[in-house]
């Protein structure tokens, strides 16, 4: 990773500009090319280094709901539990925890009675309880990592 990527990364966390073509913008921005800043991003997401690139919706106001959930799963069925939890596109985030419930992960669903269906499925295809935190209120942090 190189300084330009770094101001890239760094401006891409205020969000793309509100404009009919934001790449162009965000190009003349950093003094880039707009094939440059995609070709850039696309590096970024292969090697891992952004573990994703899109739209952040919110779904209460779309007409979804979101809850954090956690699970108890065995070490070393963690990675495996981790593939079949991620299958599900209604799972926006999945991470380890160092505690007893070491998974959690947040669904987003476009219904509201929709989280219970997509829990169900999870406990059955892994066995393991899920423990559904739906969400009650929002709380906005602003998070921004300076690279």
């Amino acid at each position: 990773m190189d300084d330009i990527d770094r101001r890239l990364i760094n401006r891409l966390q205020d969000g793309l500009p509100v404009e009919r073509r934001p790449f162009d913008a965000l190009a003349l921005e950093l003094g880039l090319e707009v094939p440059a800043v995609l070709a850039r991003i696309q590096r970024l997401l292969d090697a891992g280094t952004l573990s994703r690139f899109g739209p952040m919706y919110n779904a209460e106001q779309l007409g979804g709901a979101l809850s954090l959930c956690a699970m108890e799963v065995p070490e070393e069925r963690f990675e495996q539990v981790a593939g079949l939890v991620n299958g599900h596109p209604e799972v926006a985030h999945n991470y380890a925890r160092e505690h007893r419930l070491n998974m959690w992960f947040v669904i987003a669903t476009e219904q509201v009675g929709q989280a219970g269906d997509i829990i169900a499925a999870i406990e059955r295809e892994t066995g393991c309880k899920v423990y559904d935190m739906p969400k009650q209120e929002e709380f906005y942090i602003g998070l921004k990592l300076a690279v």
